[in-house]
């Protein structure tokens, strides 16, 4: 059985794209740039990164795209922090398949959602999960019942972490009960898996975030980590309050543009996305613009109110 302490903070990475007009859609993924963006990440004070996910656009890539994002995360890492590749598929077989060549291309540890195109009961989830760990990775199990319909409840999870590699959950339910009741029934490692519930999620006990905003706010979602972990809740809810209002956009149908966007206007690139996600509606595109830039002025007061505060590398 493989263990791997999977906590920190984890950044669900976004890729950039590039024009080209013989690429799907006209846009090239900008593998340079993704590479820098990784190690970025990195220099700020991030655990890791993880390529692939639904920030990711893995469901827009083509099957060479998916697999050289991994190994371009994986060569900016240079052994830093780990890559938790996702490997989300609509049957078992196919996301063993990912979790086969994550594990060659040298990932630490895998990201699986259920199947994504089917609501499956308890018993398929089982036989789903049991492949994907059959791999030998590490495997974080991914709850995220408003997009795949299928809720992986505490009773499940206890269930799931019985099968060899499971290590963790990454729980985005909006349901900040689960951390406890997980706890209370089995013995995995509980991720924080969105940005607008993660003070209340580890206050609770999840011991690492796997995290969306962390793309334009690193060393302040870094610092609030820590934080909290350390036990000084006054100051990160501080800190916490100036980034929700834009955090809660990872809890969004828009969360990828949102997020790409809010790269751009603190002068990291984030830039367009593949279909099915179009450009962001102009009143969409203004709330984000004036939460990303009242986070902005609201951490500048902040540093100057706690000048040992992460300051980050440009």
């Amino acid at each position: 059985m493989t263990t791997l302490d999977l906590g920190g903070v984890v950044v669900a990475t976004a890729l950039p794209y590039k024009d080209d007009p013989a690429a799907p859609a006209g846009l090239a993924v900008d593998y340079d740039r993704y590479a820098e963006h990784c190690d970025w990440l990195l220099a700020n004070g991030c655990r890791g990164v993880g390529p692939n996910g639904s920030l990711g656009e893995y469901s827009s890539l083509t099957d060479d795209e998916r697999r050289r994002v991994v190994q371009t995360a994986v060569a900016a890492n240079q052994g830093r922090g780990i890559v938790i590749a996702g490997v989300h598929a609509p049957g078992a077989h196919l996301a063993r398949g990912w979790a086969e060549l994550a594990g060659e291309d040298g990932a630490d540890a895998v990201l699986c959602l259920p199947p994504t195109m089917y609501r499956s009961t308890p018993a398929q989830l089982v036989r789903h999960f049991e492949e994907v760990a059959a791999v030998g990775l590490p495997v974080m199990i991914y709850n995220n019942p408003i997009d795949t319909k299928v809720d992986l409840t505490p009773e499940i999870v206890a269930e799931l972490a019985q099968i060899p590699n499971i290590v963790a959950i990454k729980e985005f339910s909006g349901d900040v009960r689960r951390v406890l009741e997980i706890k209370e029934l089995c013995d995995i490692q509980v991720i924080a898996g969105a940005d607008d519930l993660l003070f209340e999620l580890l206050v609770d006990g999840a011991v690492g975030w796997f995290a969306g905003f962390p793309n334009a706010f690193p060393a302040e979602s870094v610092e609030l980590y820590d934080l909290v972990r350390a036990g000084e809740v006054t100051q990160a809810l501080e800190l916490y309050r100036h980034l929700v209002p834009v955090f809660r956009w990872d809890s969004r149908t828009e969360f990828v543009q949102a997020i790409k966007l809010s790269m751009d206007l603190i002068g990291r690139y984030g830039g367009p996305c593949r279909p099915p996600r179009y450009a962001l509606t102009p009143e969409h595109a203004a709330q984000i613009t004036a939460e990303t830039e009242h986070a902005v002025r609201a951490l500048e007061a902040y540093r100057a109110a706690h000048p040992a505060a992460s300051v980050g590398v440009a």
